[in-house]
This record gives C-alpha cells, sequence and structure tokens, in this order.
C-alpha cells in the first residue's frame, strides 16, 4: 500500500522556484548598493582633486608713449672706408697688418725700406749747411768791419743768392717722404683688402690696402613721398638685419635729405646706428622709423589682443586665473595697442602692471586656472 505524500508534486516545485527567486532578488540589491556607493565615491574623488593650471606666458601692460613707425629698408654703410695710397715712392719692407685685423687710429699698418729715405735727408742735410755756408760768407767779413749786419730784406736776397732758401725747402721735403715711409691706419677700423704685398715696387698714389670703421655706421633708408612729412631728425629707429637674426638696434634720424628720386617717389633718411660687430657696411636692413608719438597712453602687447565673438578682449591673470576682459583697442604699432577708456564708464579697463596673457590664450575659458611661464621654457 502506497505511502501518502503530504504535498503534491507541483507545489514543491512552485516552492522552491520562489525561494530561488528571493535568494537572486537579495543578489541584485546587494550589487546595485555597491555600484552606487562606488559612484559617490568617484564623483566626491573628482570634486577634491585640483585643477589642472595651464602654462601661458604673460607681459606687463604699461602706461607711457606709444611710438608710431613706418617700415623701410635700407642700404648699411660706414662713416670711414678708407683706401690707403702710398705718397711716395719706396719698396715694401714690412707688413703689420692682415685681413680682418682691427687696427687703432695712429697705428702703423706698413713700413717702406728705409734706408734711401735716410740717404736723402742726410744729402739734403749736407745742402742745406752748405747753403748755409755760403750765406754766412756773404754778409759776416763785411758786417766784422761796419758793425753792422744786414737788413731783412738784404737778409732774404743774400739767403737766395747762396740756395740756402731752396736747400731747407729740400731739407723739409726729404724728412715727410722719411714719415711718410710709415704707413699709419688714419681710422679705427678693421682691415678689408690688402693690395701689396713684401719686396714690392711702389709708386706714388698706387692702393695699399683698405680699412674699414665698423663702429659708425649710418644707413641710408628709403621713405615713401608721402611718409616724409611724418618722420623729423631725432626720432627713434629700430634696425634689423638678417646678418644679425634675433637682434635690433636702436638708432637715431640722422637727416632727411632733400631730394626726392623721381622714379621710385622716395626720398631717403639718414639712420646712425651703432656699430656690434654683426652689422657691416653693404648689408641690407629692415629699419622702422618713428613716424608720430602719442604720450601718456595705456598700452598692451599688441600679441594679447584676441576676439571672442566679434569683440576684443584680453586675459588678465589674477590670483591663478585667466580672467577676460573686453577692451575698445585704439591705435597700435604692430608691437603694442593702445586700450581706450570704456564708452560707458570712461574708465580703462586695464590697469599698469596688469599681467596680461600674450601667448597659450587663444583656447582659453574664462576664469580657467593658469601658471605663469618665461618666454621659451617648457610648458609641458
Amino acid at each position: 500500500m502506497p505511502i501518502p505524500t503530504p504535498y503534491p508534486a507541483f507545489l514543491l516545485c512552485a516552492l522552491l522556484l520562489t525561494a530561488c527567486g528571493k535568494a537572486a532578488g537579495a543578489d541584485a540589491d546587494t550589487s546595485a548598493g555597491s555600484s552606487d556607493a562606488d559612484s559617490a565615491a568617484a564623483i566626491a574623488d573628482d570634486a577634491s582633486r585640483p585643477s589642472i593650471a595651464l602654462p601661458v606666458v604673460a607681459d606687463d601692460a604699461r602706461s607711457g608713449d606709444l611710438v608710431l613707425r613706418i617700415s623701410t629698408i635700407g642700404q648699411v654703410r660706414s662713416d670711414a672706408v678708407v683706401k690707403l695710397k702710398a705718397s711716395v715712392e719706396g719698396t715694401v719692407a714690412t707688413l703689420l697688418v692682415r685681413p680682418g685685423q682691427a687696427v687703432k687710429q695712429g697705428q702703423e699698418v706698413m713700413r717702406l725700406d728705409a734706408y734711401p729715405f735716410e740717404l736723402a735727408v742726410r744729402e739734403a742735410q749736407a745742402r742745406s749747411d752748405e747753403a748755409e755756408q755760403r750765406f754766412l760768407e756773404s754778409y759776416v767779413p763785411e758786417s766784422l768791419v761796419t758793425g753792422r749786419g744786414p737788413t731783412p730784406e738784404q737778409r732774404r736776397a743774400l739767403m737766395n743768392k747762396a740756395g740756402l732758401s731752396g736747400a731747407r725747402l729740400q731739407l723739409e721735403r726729404a724728412r715727410y717722404e722719411q714719415e711718410r715711409s710709415v704707413i699709419r691706419s688714419p681710422v679705427t677700423g678693421t682691415v678689408d683688402l690688402i693690395d701689396v704685398s713684401v719686396g714690392e715696387k711702389l709708386s706714388a698714389g698706387q692702393a695699399l690696402l683698405t680699412i674699414v670703421d665698423l663702429q659708425h655706421l649710418r644707413i641710408d633708408a628709403q621713405v615713401l613721398e608721402h611718409d616724409l612729412s611724418f618722420i623729423r631728425v631725432g626720432g627713434e629707429a629700430t634696425v634689423s638685419s638678417a646678418g644679425a637674426p634675433g637682434r635690433t638696434l636702436q638708432g637715431r634720424i640722422d637727416a632727411v635729405l632733400p631730394l626726392v628720386d623721381s622714379v621710385t617717389r622716395a626720398g631717403r633718411a639718414v639712420v646712425r646706428v651703432p656699430g656690434d660687430g654683426r652689422l657691416r657696411p653693404g648689408m641690407y636692413a629692415d629699419v622702422s622709423l618713428e613716424a608720430n608719438r602719442l604720450t601718456g597712453r595705456r598700452l598692451v602687447p599688441a600679441r594679447a589682443v584676441i576676439e571672442r565673438d566679434g569683440r576684443p578682449l584680453v586675459f588678465v591673470v589674477r590670483d591663478g586665473r585667466a580672467q577676460w576682459t573686453y577692451i575698445l583697442p585704439g591705435r597700435s604699432n604692430g608691437r603694442e595697442t593702445e586700450v581706450l577708456p570704456d564708452s560707458g564708464s570712461g574708465e580703462i579697463p586695464i590697469r599698469a602692471g596688469d599681467q596680461v596673457i600674450v601667448d597659450g590664450h587663444l583656447t582659453l575659458t574664462h576664469d580657467a586656472p593658469v601658471r605663469v611661464v618665461k618666454p621659451g621654457a617648457s610648458r609641458n
């Protein structure tokens, strides 16, 4: 006789399925709770992590004069390019310099054979002594008898008759030529070219060597006729050249020449610049001439000015953050831009001494954290 079952089979299956579902639900709730906790912790961690300060290059705004300029080109020339020539005939005995050597004014650069000049001086001295003896013999005996010397007119006549005047002139010339047998530099400069060699026989007027003054330079700058009225003698000039990359020289406008070329319609301004050893005569240079000076202006570097939504602004560094400040720009010379007073408040939004960003600001947002680095420094 079969044993009776207390519960039907289908009821047992239902009980088992319910138990499994509760267990699975409990596991899912535990997993969801853990995920929510992790997300909250991540958000809290992000909030506590400091923002990254972006490296930028900044320069100071300033109050001062805005110098408007005219850009042109010119050729570098030296105040002294001396081509030494022989004053006397002779033979080159010694060369004391070489091409490229620096020399000072009065320094010996060449000597001719000294013996012919010494011989000429002794010969002229002997002739002068003979003539002076004849001159004395012409009046001394008579003077001893009469007790009177010749009058000034008689003295000159007797000197000419004895040949003393001519002999003295010959002696003076011989000494002059002896001095000229030693060639000295008339200027301080650099030897460019030597045209003779030791042992060469020279004739008077023959080219010897060329010396160039590299310290006192001028630039003949072309200025279009409609710009001539804007420049003035004494104005500033900035000079740069491919021969001295990355360097500029400060000079002055020394003269504005009167003639205007009928073909190019340009006049010339003479700019004086000190030599620095790199700027050389014959080079072409870029010249920026002062054309007008606007005094007492608030200025920022021209590179600092950018546009957002069609409005000009600059980024000012305040408390480690880049704060954009809208400005009303005025005149600019390419390096600095004038900041005008705001049309509404009448105040200039930039103060002298404010740090304005000139590099690394093209993609910045307002109030972004930044750190100022030196120009050329690594921005990683």
